[in-house]
């Protein structure tokens, strides 16, 4: 039980610091709102040209559209939240504190970055979502277990997320500074997630192969489940099998790094 108030303690922490930055957030609520509004035009465009296109109907479409806007800064798909924090504290050295903590360094940073998820959620996500259904026809569903069902989802996608990024953190240990592989894994995420446009869409092999990738977790997948065009188990399954492969990888990343830790400057 003390292990799980400690990790509750440090998620809860988590959410309190995003919850400071009023302003930044504010920013990034109408940034999200219009970056939306730009998009579910552009959908409006393409779906009354190709009705159908990728499974979904027009409503769908708008739906996906504003749904990826609220998802955007909770699984974190360009990046932010705590890698930053982490590379630096590594090229510090700062690093051989946190390894001082009685906590795993792995489940430490995952707790902490649950508790900005939330906030990103309540604080960041809802509001261009209303927006979205005030002004467009969209396809959300009135079944409160739908919603629950997506809430399994988006859970398991930020643990994706995390589990990414933290890989991408760690390589910090080798190379120093793991701007360039944030910058490659950002790139990836916004092509592969689901982001600018429904994987659905993508034809063929490449559909295929960005559909198998762990980035569908992070956006594509709780939207389908939300939209109905998902079997909620298939993809909470394929989602937990992402999850704990690169939590596991990195597990093992970190305790080859970690065994004989060299502080920089010292």
């Amino acid at each position: 039980m003390g292990t799980v108030r400690l990790y509750a303690s440090v998620a809860a922490g988590g959410f309190r610091r995003y919850a400071t930055y009023r302003v930044a957030t504010a920013a990034g609520v109408f940034t999200n709102t219009v970056f939306g509004l730009i998009l579910a035009y552009i959908f409006i465009a393409l779906w009354d040209t190709r009705p159908h296109l990728g499974g979904y109907d027009q409503a769908q479409a708008l739906s996906y559209v504003w749904l990826s806007q609220a998802l955007l800064m909770v699984v974190a798909v360009m990046g932010g939240g705590f890698e930053d924090e982490l590379i630096e504290r590594i090229r510090t050295g700062d690093i051989a504190i946190d390894l001082y903590r009685p906590a795993d360094l792995q489940l430490w940073w995952l707790a902490q970055d649950m508790g900005r998820a939330l906030f990103h959620l309540l604080g960041r996500g809802m509001v261009p979502l209303a927006f979205g259904a005030l002004f467009f026809d969209l396809a959300l569903p009135a079944d409160p277990l739908t919603w629950l069902a997506f809430l399994v989802a988006v859970t398991l996608g930020v643990v994706v997320g995390f589990s990414i990024r933290f890989l991408v953190a760690l390589s910090a240990f080798w190379l120093l500074d793991g701007a360039g592989v944030s910058q490659l894994t950002m790139i990836a995420g916004v092509f592969c997630s689901g982001m600018l446009l429904p994987l659905n869409v993508f034809p063929g092999t490449l559909g295929e192969v960005v559909r198998a990738l762990p980035w569908s977790s992070l956006i594509q997948a709780p939207v389908d489940v939300l939209l109905g065009t998902a079997d909620p188990l298939g993809t909470y399954a394929f989602q937990a099998a992402w999850a704990l492969a690169l939590l596991t990888a990195g597990w093992l990343l970190q305790s080859a790094a970690t065994r004989r830790v060299v502080v920089q400057g010292g």
